[in-house]
């Protein structure tokens, strides 16, 4: 009775084993696991595009996974699919180069939208950037940053002093990217700043360094501006830092 149980049987364990196998191979393995908001200071980024900013804060750059490129070529970027969200997509994620242009967010959703939305919790285009904003808003660098006394002025402050500052608020270690000097006398300028949550959007340390695959985004991840190299990278513990002022702009008469 056992063996005969045990042949009727191997078929249906052969079955499952073939179902469970599959379930392997088509689940997504390489989900990404972090998101990393990151923020532009506009003053840093014109004053490597020769751009005029119109914004006196902190700038939403992008919403990125840790894991993965370009991850779908068809799902096209669609504007009506996020016609809600436009007022503020607009002031706090604008294009600064081009800022009646919707190219910035094509890019970004192209390049790291699509790889974000193979998790259930951002499987659309307005998944995708309302809770960019929603992050944003919630983080609300330009005030915290107020409060810890670090505004853009002439003076220069240490790097331990905004990274410990920023560690301290939010509890979690942010990665803080500057513009290098280009002479030892120099400051290096404050560019680009971190924040990192993981999959159920809790904040979370960041990494210094990237695997191979998040390469580019020591680059300024603009769509005209891609492998242009633009000189940030994790700022240095050892030289001063300078958070330019906004220069404001006059018409001209």
């Amino acid at each position: 009775m056992c063996l005969s149980a045990m042949r009727l049987h191997f078929p249906l364990l052969l079955c499952v084993a073939a179902a469970l196998s599959c379930a392997v191979i088509t689940s997504p393995l390489n989900l990404w696991t972090k998101l990393i908001l990151t923020q532009q200071w506009p003053n840093t980024f014109c004053s490597m595009e020769h751009c005029h900013p119109n914004q006196s804060y902190w700038t939403v750059h992008g919403l990125w996974p840790n894991k993965g490129n370009d991850c779908n070529s068809s799902w096209h970027f669609n504007s009506s699919e996020i016609e809600d969200l436009l007022p503020d997509m607009k002031k706090c994620w604008p294009d600064l180069l081009h800022p009646s242009s919707s190219q910035f967010w094509k890019y970004e959703w192209s390049k790291h939208g699509t790889c974000a939305a193979e998790a259930a919790s951002l499987n659309s285009q307005h998944k995708y950037f309302s809770k960019a904003l929603e992050l944003y808003h919630k983080v609300d660098l330009n005030s915290m940053l107020i409060k810890l006394n670090i505004i853009p002025s002439d003076k220069y402050y240490t790097f331990s002093e905004i990274e410990e500052g920023i560690e301290r608020f939010y509890g979690a270690k942010p990665k803080i990217q500057c513009v290098h000097p280009s002479k030892n006398s120099e400051p290096q300028i404050l560019g680009q700043i971190e924040i990192c949550f993981d999959a159920d959007f809790t904040l979370q340390d960041c990494e210094k360094m990237f695997s191979t695959d998040s390469f580019s985004r020591g680059q300024w991840d603009h769509p005209l501006g891609v492998n242009k190299p633009s000189g940030l990278s994790v700022c240095s513990h050892d030289i001063p830092v300078y958070y330019p002022p906004v220069i404001p702009v006059y018409p001209h008469v």
